[in-house]
Parts: C-alpha cells; sequence; structure tokens
C-alpha cells in the first residue's frame, strides 16, 4: 500500500501557538460541532449533502500532537461513502530544523492514493492546511469553508448523525450512514 497523505507547514510561531490553532477547527476548516479540546472528545463536520466525518479526539500533547480517529463518515462523491471511517487525521509539531519557526507535519493515515476520494480529498486537505491553517497560526485569521444557509447542528442533531453511522457500522450496510449524511 501507498504512504498516506501528507502535508508540511513550517510557521512563525512557537509549537504552543501552533497546538492551540489546530484545537480552533471552526478557525481554520469549518463549522463543527461538539468540542475538541480534552482526550475522548468527539466533533462532527458536515458539509450539507457532501461530506460528514465523526471524530474522536484521541490524543494532545501540548505543543507536540493532536490525532483525532475519525468514528464514521459519509462521502456523497465517492462508491465506498465510509472510505475516512477508521482511519486517523494526525499533526505532529516541531521546532524548525533551522530554529526560526514550528512545522506542523499533517498526515491523514488511511488517505491513500489507492481510495477514491484521494485526488478530491488531498487537494481539499492542502487547502485548508497549508493554506487556512498556516494563515491561522500566522495571522490569526484562517480561511474556513463557510457555506450559505442555516444548517447549524444541534446536540441532538450531532448525536442523530453518531448514532447513525453506528448503527450502518453494526449492520455493515451504508444505509444508516447516507440517511445520517444527507440529513445534516
Amino acid at each position: 500500500m501507498s504512504p498516506n497523505y501528507t502535508a508540511e507547514i513550517t510557521v512563525a510561531a512557537t509549537s504552543q501557538e501552533a497546538y492551540d490553532a489546530i484545537l480552533r477547527v471552526p478557525d481554520w476548516w469549518g463549522r463543527i460541532t461538539g468540542t475538541t479540546t480534552a482526550v475522548g472528545d468527539e466533533f462532527v463536520y458536515v458539509v450539507p449533502g457532501l461530506h460528514y466525518s465523526g471524530f474522536r479526539v484521541t490524543e494532545l500533547e501540548p505543543g507536540c500532537r493532536v490525532a483525532w480517529l475519525v468514528t464514521g463518515s459519509h462521502l456523497d462523491f465517492v462508491s465506498d461513502t465510509q472510505e475516512w471511517t477508521g482511519t486517523t487525521v494526525a499533526f505532529d509539531i516541531s521546532p524548525a530544523a533551522d530554529g526560526t519557526g514550528t512545522t506542523v507535519v499533517f498526515a491523514h493515515e488511511g488517505l491513500t492514493p489507492e481510495v477514491e476520494c484521494y485526488e478530491v480529498c488531498t487537494n481539499a486537505w492542502s487547502m485548508f492546511v497549508t493554506g487556512s491553517l498556516k494563515s491561522l497560526i500566522e495571522t490569526g485569521a484562517g480561511q474556513p469553508y463557510d457555506f450559505d444557509g442555516t444548517e447549524a447542528l444541534t446536540s441532538d442533531d450531532h448525536e442523530d448523525l453518531h448514532r447513525g453511522v453506528r448503527e450502518a457500522l453494526a449492520s455493515g450496510a451504508d444505509g444508516g450512514a447516507a440517511a445520517a449524511g444527507r440529513g445534516a
């Protein structure tokens, strides 16, 4: 299998500033429901009609590492709509080799050239990590995805999405996740 997708940025900031910015997911990626600041926290990212992903925070090492397990997903634009489910998104943070800033290495473990969404997903991750997140760290302002409408998720919506994915995974079918992804 090919290597996982990675992207690397070097920023004019401390490792702690980079870490703090990564945890501010709505400020560089887009609207979420849930929280990202403690191990075990869960959050949902949805682009209505296109993409749902549920995440559980699995690692937080201040100034060093952030990792999230994808607990459920639905990508409307590929045949295996749950391609992301069970993958891990990680950020490894360290002082830059030249000593003038911080390096952030982003990896989506499980996102390899063999998966159908690879091209679309890596293009999107590149835009968010090398553009929006980098800008947020360095200037305090990212360029998160913003869509028109009032599709804000309530806590009940968040739980319904997670329940639908759990049910789909338990049954081995995609129907629940598809319904969860479209219901947002």
